[in-house]
């Protein structure tokens, strides 16, 4: 018997160090060729480490949360034949070994390849104290899990969850009632319980980068009305002929639209700024990230050129890096290189927000809910279908007058929809 040791391998694009996310085994586990070891993330991709060698446990490089270095060794196994490492094979059950020399001996097989995969399914931790969620705040649970839940009598709230960003599994009601979670029967009892999250995976990297924002953005903030009305009549109009043949639209390819053709007025809008070489990068492709939610937190793939697709070529491609994104099979390119991003919170829109811009461009369009209110038009009062666009800048590269004439031309444009597709 031997030892081999499988070292974290390289993800490629210059990536030195990847963040562990999860082990889908642990010592003393028997493994087969190509099984899955463990998860990482790189960006904001989820990545798995597959094996490629058969053999048994003997030690983990590290813990879940744990940034490694990519060639640092990942782990060590037991295996038919003499592996590739000198040491004699460790017992089992060991902890994570200390570094040692590498073999002369050439490895049994090259190191795996890392394949981006749909969001973990996790095993279940073990029981910790129920979470302390802040109030309001939704317990992240697929439709199945809060189904039972309710049939159970569980209030999701107080059950901790193993999946990623905290999501309720399964699992996770099972080990809530097998260590005597209560099944609740009033909404007034008091709790008492807390639970200690790690910020690690995704939401780290949210967390991360969204604090890199604000502390190297002077962001400025700029509200403007619009009155969709006439763009939301053009909307249903074309569902209601073309949705059978080209697909449905929403609002947000009318309003990736408006931005491309806004853009071309004010490309220093357009654009990525590197403080550290202080210069600024305008691109004439419009590479639009489109900020998604997923069960595991917030991603920005990237619809790129969206200067070069219609209306329903827009859609299409959204509606794909979209559902890519929340099942975690988003390529790393898909969800890097934007220039300018739009945000959209749907229904729950509100009336005003402030978007974080996405470092390192210099700005972000964030869309608000659309509701009918009453209007004074040509000295009427009618009802017409008003909606606010909140948008974000950076004011070392952006002058307040730029943004709002930016803001005013996507206003004329969508509230006067056929001047979208005029050349």
């Amino acid at each position: 018997m031997g030892i081999h040791v499988i070292k974290m391998p390289d993800i490629g694009e210059g990536i030195a160090e990847v963040e562990l996310v999860e082990w889908h085994i642990k010592v003393g586990d028997e493994v087969h060729e190509d099984q899955v070891l463990a998860e990482v993330m790189t960006d904001k991709a989820t990545v798995e480490i597959p094996s490629p060698v058969s053999g048994r446990i003997l030690a983990l490089g590290g813990e879940p949360g744990q940034v490694m270095a990519v060639g640092g060794e990942l782990v060590r196994l037991e295996v038919e034949g003499a592996g590739n490492h000198r040491e004699a094979a460790a017992k089992p059950h060991e902890s994570a070994p200390a570094a040692e020399p590498e073999a002369k001996a050439q490895p049994t097989k090259e190191a795996p390849r890392a394949e981006v995969k749909a969001a973990p399914a996790p095993r279940p931790a073990a029981a910790t104290p129920a979470p302390r969620r802040a109030p309001g705040e939704k317990p992240l649970a697929s439709p199945a899990v809060r189904q039972r839940a309710r049939d159970l009598g569980v209030e999701l709230q107080f059950v901790q969850g193993s999946g990623p960003a905290g999501r309720i599994l399964h699992d996770d009601l099972d080990q809530y009632l097998a260590h005597g979670g209560a099944v609740v029967a009033s909404g007034y009892a008091a709790r008492h319980d807390e639970q200690q999250i790690q910020v690690i995976g995704l939401r780290r990297r949210i967390a991360q980068k969204m604090a890199e924002a604000k502390r190297r953005i002077p962001h400025f903030s700029y509200v403007e009305e619009i009155d969709v009305t006439d763009l939301e009549a053009l909307r249903v109009h074309l569902n209601a002929r073309y949705a059978a043949s080209r697909g449905k639209l929403t609002l947000l390819p009318f309003i990736a639209r408006a931005m491309v053709v806004a853009l071309r007025e004010f490309p220093q809008l357009n654009a990525r700024y590197d403080d550290e070489a202080e210069v600024i990068t305008r691109y004439g492709a419009v590479h639009l990230g489109v900020a998604t939610q997923s069960d595991s937190g917030l991603m920005v793939p990237v619809l790129r050129n969206a200067e070069s697709r219609d209306l329903w070529g827009n859609a299409a491609e959204v509606a794909r890096l979209a559902e890519a994104a929340r099942h975690g099979k988003a390529s790393r390119e898909e969800l890097s290189g934007s220039t300018i991003t739009l945000s959209s919170l749907g229904a729950l829109g509100g009336i005003v927000s402030t978007p974080v811009i996405n470092h390192p461009e210099v700005a972000i369009v964030g869309v608000n809910r659309m509701v009918e209110r009453p209007m004074v038009v040509n000295g009427q009062i009618v009802v017409r279908k008003m909606m606010n666009l909140s948008s974000s800048f950076d004011h070392r590269v952006v002058d307040g007058m730029d943004a709002a004439a930016f803001i005013q031309a996507v206003r004329a444009l969508l509230e006067h929809p056929a001047t979208l597709f005029l050349e």
